[in-house]
């Protein structure tokens, strides 16, 4: 049993499923668009599914909104007004919230972007990948480097003032010449924020089944460490593995999972996660993949595809695995109010990553060393339940 004192920041996550063509990295719930996307379907679906949900979330406020895929820029802003509308009327907002979209540069159209800002949405994250044309060849990517570049200058001209850059390493053929070109390509764009991670090859994944030829793991490494020094150079603070923001622009979304908040998942392969107060349980939740039996079930309990409780031993490694990616650790106190339970649940643990100098560890705060954000999965899997 756990015992909140108080529930955590709640976060909606919405998927759409389609992207133009699937990309032979991505192990992401996306499946090829048909010719007639049945955008109206899937919005209804979309409305009833949050509607089953609201009796886990009564009289919470949703903080942030994130659109991922798939590629969410396939559907227009007047489907996404219509979604907003019903969301506003079954839950209140946040005056602050953040609304988040994704969006390929290979299906960007410039009238886009400025209807989505006017509906509400006041983030992109664009998911550029690379600004080399070789190199978006052989991530099976459908635009080119100067689409990319059009697509980030009309973010600012319609006046998006936040948006994210996702941008790989480590891609098959790279040179070190390369990816430094990506990342000061990047900067001179000037994006609010910027994710940049190391190309993996996923199970499931055409590249899993058929490798790439992908750099040397030795100078990729010292790529990676170069180029994040070139970020940290430009006024791009890293915070957590993989993102680094200008101005304190963090990703609120993110932050809210890494923190080991909730967040309701509607949408075709959509997860979510959810502390009840009453119960004094978490619980987690998928839903039906396949986009038309997603459609078809929406509104019924069918579209459940898993539920589970989170249980006592699994606790302490859940929370680590997220809150340890985040540079600057987390208040000690974070893990009785979002695990219900006190620090001394993992202080085994707590004292090993410690010896081994991953962490440093006090009364007030918990954080991963240089050594433990560089050994980041050795780290987090000293707090496996035994």
């Amino acid at each position: 049993m756990f015992n909140f004192t108080a529930l955590p920041p709640l976060s909606l996550y919405i998927h759409v499923p389609w992207c133009v063509r699937k990309c032979p990295y991505c192990d992401f719930n996306s499946h090829k668009s048909p010719d007639n996307l049945p955008e109206d379907a899937y919005i209804d679906a979309l409305i009833r599914d949050l509607e089953q949900e609201l009796p886990s979330v009564w009289g919470r406020t949703i903080q942030t909104i994130f659109i991922g895929g798939g590629t969410p820029s396939l559907f227009s802003a007047k489907a996404y007004e219509r979604l907003f509308s019903s969301i506003r009327a079954l839950l209140p907002l946040s005056p602050h919230v953040e609304i988040t979209l994704e969006a390929n540069p290979g299906t960007f159209e410039a009238h886009r972007f400025s209807d989505y800002l006017d509906i509400g949405i006041n983030r992109l994250s664009i998911g550029v990948q690379s600004f080399n044309d070789d190199s978006l060849t052989a991530l099976g990517r459908i635009h080119t480097g100067s689409q990319a570049i059009k697509a980030i200058e009309t973010a600012h001209k319609v006046g998006f003032a936040n948006f994210n850059l996702d941008l790989m390493f480590g891609l098959p053929h790279q040179t070190e010449k390369t990816a430094t070109n990506d990342v000061t390509t990047a900067i001179s764009l000037e994006p609010s924020h910027i994710s940049y991670y190391q190309l993996t090859l996923e199970p499931n994944t055409l590249f899993y089944q058929q490798p790439p030829t992908l750099p040397d793991e030795d100078p990729i490494i010292d790529w990676q460490v170069a180029n994040q020094q070139r970020l940290s150079d430009a006024g791009y603070q890293q915070y957590e593995v993989s993102a680094c923001a200008k101005n304190n622009q963090q990703c609120q979304h993110n932050l809210n999972y890494w923190q080991f908040g909730d967040y309701l998942g509607i949408g075709a392969g959509a997860h979510g996660k959810i502390s009840d107060a009453a119960k004094q349980s978490i619980t987690r939740k998928s839903k039906q993949k396949q986009p038309q039996a997603y459609i078809e079930s929406a509104s019924t309990t069918d579209v459940v595809l898993t539920e589970e409780y989170v249980v006592k031993k699994d606790i302490g490694f859940e929370f680590m695995l997220n809150a340890l990616r985040l540079t600057d650790g987390f208040p000690t106190s974070l893990f009785y109010q979002r695990a219900g339970l006190p620090i001394s649940h993992i202080s085994k643990a707590l004292a090993e990553a410690e010896r081994k100098e991953l962490i440093t560890y006090d009364i007030h705060r918990i954080r991963p060393t240089e050594r433990g954000q560089r050994y980041l999965n050795t780290l987090v899997e000293l707090f496996l339940p035994e």
